[in-house]
């Protein structure tokens, strides 16, 4: 593709790599066919072909609007495209870009500004967070139907396990994970602990700064990129073998940290030494002796959701799939595995009706074959399927620790 960046974005570091991800299209549009925004609206600005123009056109100079911006925020940012892609687009990053300086160029009206300013102040906050959720759940026979479905039953946590190992594994406690479903890291580390492998939580870790840099806050998600380097790097240098996500979304995002701190002086050879060590937990345990992973309790059939950040950004696909079949999980059949629920980070509250729709989507996808549960690998994923499922929806690893 042909570019011709305005001087202001041709002359920035984020301009010139924006240039680079265009000149890659070839307008070929294989990628429509895997986008589940055009899918269901059949506008060629709602996949990505259409948004790539629209993006171009911007960066070239053109007038942006409003309807520019809502096409735009209509996107997932689920990178279904990206796997689609012929000639290796790097859509994600592209659409970053240009949500950022849009946002700068083009103030967004005081309601929408707030709200993103509310989800990128409460999401990332793990005590504020927290608290309000267990407000939500102790209120929750009082609030309206919709609001009550999104406010997750109270969970508690399996027990740490108590023995300590040669071999370290570092995880990220995250900021939503911990109040919604503190059994997800807990079971991860009974189940490394049964491996000999011990997991360790950095209490100064936050928030991956995922939240921040897709609501266009990009100089407060690399902040919180910095905090978890440095919690992290003790434990690093002591000899941590690696970082493993429990949630793809974070996954995809400190597997990133390399390329986003690039041009940090301080940063740059920390955060690329943390994305060589970041990998998913059905990554890491594949690489493992699964002799001592066998199932004690028949859960029965199970459907597997792999979570757009683990297929499409972690590239991922099928991993997970393998661990629960070694472990003698018995899988149901799904459909249309490409395709996003709809939850997206902050999407689902951003653009309800749409995530809603992909939401029933996917759960008739995933429950062709009348499985007894639902499990996935991503804490946002989990909360927007159980909202709705007719069936328990809980994470993988959980089947892993009887």
């Amino acid at each position: 593709m042909q570019t011709n960046l305005v001087q202001k974005f041709a002359n920035t570091t984020e301009g010139q790599e924006a240039e680079a991800i265009l000149r890659a299209c070839v307008h070929c549009g294989f990628c429509t066919a895997t986008c589940p925004t055009y899918q269901e609206l059949n506008d060629e600005r709602d996949g990505p072909r259409g948004r790539i123009y629209l993006m171009k056109m911007f960066l070239e100079g053109a007038e942006v609007t409003e309807k520019t911006r809502e096409h735009l925020d209509r996107c997932l940012t689920c990178r279904s495209c990206e796997t689609t892609c012929p000639s290796g687009v790097q859509y994600g990053r592209l659409v970053d870009i240009s949500r950022g300086l849009i946002d700068k160029e083009l103030p967004r009206a005081p309601k929408d500004k707030w709200t993103r300013w509310a989800l990128a102040r409460v999401l990332p906050n793990r005590a504020l967070f927290g608290f309000l959720l267990c407000l939500g759940q102790a209120f929750a026979p009082m609030l309206p139907g919709k609001l009550r479905a999104k406010v997750p039953p109270r969970k508690q946590a399996s027990p740490w396990p108590a023995a300590s190992h040669n071999r370290i594994a570092l995880a990220l406690a995250g900021c939503v994970q911990p109040s919604a479903t503190p059994n997800t890291n807990a079971a991860a580390a009974r189940v490394l602990d049964k491996l000999g492998i011990t997991m360790v939580e950095a209490p100064e870790a936050g928030c991956c700064g995922a939240v921040n840099y897709h609501l266009s806050e990009h100089e407060k998600g690399l902040e919180r990129m910095r905090q978890n380097i440095d919690a992290w790097w003790p434990a690093i240098e002591a000899g941590a073998e690696a970082i493993v996500m429990t949630a793809s979304g974070c996954g995809a995002m400190v597997q990133d940290y390399g390329h986003l701190l690039r041009d940090d002086p301080v940063y740059a050879a920390k955060a690329q030494k943390v994305s060589e060590l970041c990998t998913d937990l059905g990554a890491f345990l594949l690489k493992q002796d699964l002799g001592n992973l066998k199932v004690k309790q028949n859960p029965g059939k199970v459907a597997f959701h792999c979570p757009c950040t683990l297929q499409h950004a972690m590239k991922q696909s099928g991993v997970v799939e393998q661990v629960l079949t070694k472990a003698g999980i018995n899988l149901a059949v799904t459909k249309d595995k490409h395709l996003c629920c709809g939850s997206a980070g902050t999407y689902s509250v951003l653009q309800p009706e749409l995530s809603q729709k992909l939401l029933d989507n996917k759960l008739k996808a995933l429950t062709v074959d009348n499985p007894d549960s639902i499990v996935t690998a991503n804490i946002g994923c989990q909360m927007h399927l159980e909202s709705k499922s007719q069936v328990p929806v809980q994470h993988w690893v959980e089947l892993l620790d009887p």
